[in-house]
């Protein structure tokens, strides 16, 4: 079980920091904390009573920070010591957690020591290992995400994603292009780098609960300054929607940028990504029946987000342009996808799409990204 009490805490600033800070002389209740740190990839500091800003911890589990009580990411207060609190100079990122699930006056005392949130173990276990990683891991403004969609097969989608990245990457963001379609071929292909050692999704199908962002991170291929997840060659592996969901949110937590090259069809998985996208755009060829089609995707996908944009690709249809496009579709513009040699064929990933810095496709994207970056207060590297 677990409750809030008032607000919750802020977010940590970008990059690592020590783990969290424990007050317990509850040696069963301990033993679960350190678990669950471990199990968060989290080095605590454990003390008995309030510990001065130069303590050093009563039994220290690591490296950690020197900071005391006020300067800790995250503090685990045991029940047992809620009376030893009491008095502490208010702080946020408190936790009171207790192992008895019949005990109402646990509420009272958390409000006595200006917690944040009542926690009992074993249920609400999950939740704080994913509080403790978030601490552990540093984390700060989410990454800025945004889905690419064709308005129809060979609209260009998949070539606009990765120009995407590859600019967002080549501006010094952190960035992840992720490929959400299993039936597109894979756009570690498309950047060259079918060969290239790290993971793809198949390893991910049997995630449950929390991803670490930065083991992700780190786990995926390196491609073009970006990291890519995409799909192996292999037997068609059903990606579970509770998967999907765990690794974009670990992908987001490292900020930066997030770009996905989405399927035209929505399924459980996809409506999965596009409840974390923040900007949807919707490639379209100006043609009529491009138009058309693209009215059926942009009516399933907008169900889901509600920040759905249109991008429009020439050459266009008598008595179209971009402005008419976006019109029909009732849909902001985002933009005209500028005409560039290898926009809608594969390259040999030597020169990916949005490789020339100069190219009109790269200019494209970096305009994108200036405003884009601008209007989400986002961008974090």
């Amino acid at each position: 079980m677990t409750g809030t009490i008032t607000h919750d805490p802020p977010h940590a600033a970008g990059g690592r920091q020590g783990g969290p800070l424990i007050v317990t002389e509850d040696t069963e209740l301990l033993d679960d904390l350190l678990r669950l740190c471990a199990a968060a990839g989290a080095t605590p500091e454990v003390h008995h009573s309030v510990p001065a800003v130069s303590a050093a911890p009563a039994l220290s589990a690591g490296a950690g920070w020197p900071g005391g009580w006020e300067a800790a990411p995250l503090v685990l207060v045991g029940d047992d010591a809620a009376r030893r609190v009491r008095g502490t100079t208010r702080r946020r990122g408190v936790v009171l957690v207790s192992r008895d699930q019949d005990d109402p006056g646990v509420w009272q005392r958390a409000v006595e020591i200006g917690a944040d949130h009542v926690l009992v173990l074993p249920d609400g276990e999950q939740w704080l290992v994913d509080r403790i990683a978030d601490v552990a891991e540093g984390v700060g403004r989410p990454a800025l995400t945004v889905g690419v969609i064709g308005g129809r097969g060979g609209a260009g989608a998949s070539t606009l994603a990765c120009a995407l990245a590859v600019t967002s990457a080549r501006e010094g963001l952190r960035s992840l292009l992720v490929d959400a379609d299993p039936l597109g071929g894979g756009l570690d292909v498309l950047l060259g780098g079918e060969t290239a050692e790290g993971l793809r999704w198949p390893a991910f199908a049997a995630s449950r609960g929390r991803v670490g962002g930065g083991a992700l991170e780190e786990s995926l291929p390196e491609l073009h300054s970006l990291r890519v997840l995409s799909w192996d060659r292999g037997d068609c592996v059903a990606v579970p929607p509770p998967a999907v969901r765990a690794v974009l949110a670990a992908a987001r937590r490292r900020g930066g940028t997030v770009v996905v090259d989405l399927p035209r069809r929505i399924d459980d998985g996809v409506a999965e990504v596009l409840a974390q996208l923040d900007v949807g755009l919707l490639v379209v060829p100006a043609e009529l029946r491009a138009v058309a089609a693209a009215g059926r995707v942009a009516a399933a996908v907008g169900m889901v987000l509600r920040d759905l944009r249109v991008v429009t690709r020439g050459p266009y249809d008598s008595g179209l342009d971009d402005r008419e496009v976006a019109r029909l579709l009732g849909l902001p513009l985002a933009g005209e996808v500028p005409v560039e040699s290898g926009l809608l064929r594969a390259t040999d990933g030597k020169r990916p799409p949005g490789a020339s810095a100069r190219g009109p496709l790269a200019r494209f994207c970096r305009e994108f990204w200036d405003r884009a970056l601008v209007e989400t207060g986002g961008g974090a590297a």
